[in-house]
């Protein structure tokens, strides 16, 4: 692809903004990554990868270079979401069945790593203040000015907001100093034990090839296997705390005694208190997200993707996903032919249509997956009311593909048309949704992604 005539900044260098900024690399546009860090962390939990993640990384390039990385772990896809009990014999509760890939994150970054052209990487830039490049400066051409806290600045005309939940770019984006965080009164103990260890200390319970959430009294345990099936990545979330309509103060992640947790998980059954004996430094992380919501993830020449966009709870282990089909569709817009520099404003307004629906509807749905969680803890374990509200909660979120979807936009939006008569605001509204209605769009078929 011949060089676009935009530059391009992205701000941070997490697993979704590599995820976009690498392709983007390749196609040929100017792209600098900024990222606060002194370099690429390869510390970090599990993650899932679901189907529809899969499928954007797939469309991004990088499903092949991670699957090299993974070798036959690739191959040890779980079952998702099996509730059992967690006292008692472990009775199952519900199977959800879903099939997911448990990802150790620095696996995906040591897959990545040789994609990325040192010379686009920016270390120690913490981004402190966005706003637009006086005219002085940019000759009159609209472009952003990125201010780091070590006092230097840097201008693109393209800047994408990929710096997480606490997002600086989101400021910009709302026109408000409201961050739009909220602390959900979720707490999380996060811990890595390593699987021989639980082995040797006797547990019974099955726990490979399948996401396990252990439920007792008013807490409940979730895990999965990572790294080849030898690390149980493992949280544990306890009673919740009051909401705060904002920020928690102090440290979002902090060290917590072992003792503390212990304290919080009485009374558990045999291999669930093998887990929490195993926990032996766990971090306890107060979990934050987006609200009230975005209704535009765009302002002007500036466009948010990931957590910075939607920072959404963890209770349906959906938000990476999201990230990476936000990293999907605004490569393959960013790359049409017809995309340039003088249409570049609407191209970003039809990304927001396409994407903030979707991803404020999984937002929304994570955090009614967390009010079912509390209705069984406090019903008495009312078993068949919470399967009843389990019904088709993952369907909308896993069984979909984005690239058949983007496929599907591009051939509504006409985008076969001369850039001339492109004209977003007067052919297909912007700010209006286009929100995908391809009959993937609901269907739990899982297709296979070699």
């Amino acid at each position: 692809m011949a060089s676009k005539d935009f530059t391009i900044a992205f701000v941070g260098g997490g697993m979704v903004g590599l995820a976009c900024a690498i392709p983007l690399s390749h196609a040929g546009f100017k792209v600098d990554v900024y990222e606060s860090a002194k370099e690429f962390g390869e510390v970090g939990a599990g993650v899932v990868l679901a189907c529809n993640g899969r499928c954007a990384l797939k469309g991004l390039g990088l499903l092949d270079p991670l699957y090299a990385q993974l070798g036959e772990a690739k191959n040890n896809l779980l079952t998702a979401f099996q509730f059992i009990s967690g006292v008692g014999d472990n009775e199952l509760i519900y199977p959800a069945n879903e099939r997911i890939l448990g990802l150790y994150r620095p696996d995906y970054m040591d897959a990545i790593m040789p994609l990325i052209d040192p010379s686009i990487v920016h270390f120690g830039k913490q981004c402190i203040l966005v706003d637009k490049t006086p005219p002085e400066v940019s000759g009159g051409r609209p472009t952003t000015t990125l201010h780091f806290a070590d006092g230097t600045t840097a201008v693109a005309d393209l800047v994408i907001g990929a710096d997480g939940i606490k997002s600086i770019t989101r400021r910009y984006v709302t026109g408000s100093d409201d961050s739009r965080l909220s602390f959900t009164g979720t707490s999380l103990y996060r811990d890595l034990i390593p699987m021989e260890d639980l082995r040797k200390a006797g547990v019974k319970t099955e726990l490979l090839g399948r996401q396990l959430s252990w439920f007792h009294h008013d807490k409940h345990l979730i895990c999965f296997p990572v790294k080849n099936d030898t690390i149980l990545n493992v949280g544990a979330f306890p009673r919740n705390d009051p909401v705060l309509a904002g920020e928690k103060p102090g440290p979002w992640v902090e060290q917590a005694p072992q003792q503390e947790l212990l304290d919080d998980f009485p009374g558990w059954g045999r291999d669930a208190q093998i887990i929490l004996d195993h926990m032996k430094a766990p971090g306890k992380w107060y979990i934050h997200h987006v609200s009230p919501v975005l209704e535009s993830y765009v302002k002007d020449h500036v466009v948010l993707i990931g957590d910075a966009a939607h920072g959404m709870l963890p209770h349906l282990g959906a938000g990476l996903n999201q990230g990476f089909e936000d990293a999907y569709t605004l490569y393959r817009l960013l790359t049409h032919p017809k995309t340039n520099f003088s249409n570049l404003r609407y191209v970003l307004e039809i990304y927001s249509s396409f994407r903030s629906p979707r991803a404020n509807m999984v937002l929304t749905r994570t955090a009614r997956m967390g009010e079912i969680y509390d209705e069984h803890e406090t019903s008495g374990g009312d078993n068949q009311k919470f399967i009843d509200s389990l019904q088709d909660m993952w369907t909308p979120i896993w069984g979909y593909y984005i690239d058949e979807e983007v496929d599907a936009l591009l051939e509504r939006l006409g985008m076969v048309a001369e850039p001339t008569n492109w004209d977003a605001q007067a052919k297909f509204g912007v700010g209006k949704s286009v929100q995908p209605q391809g009959t993937s769009y609901f269907t739990s078929t899982v297709r296979a992604l070699s």
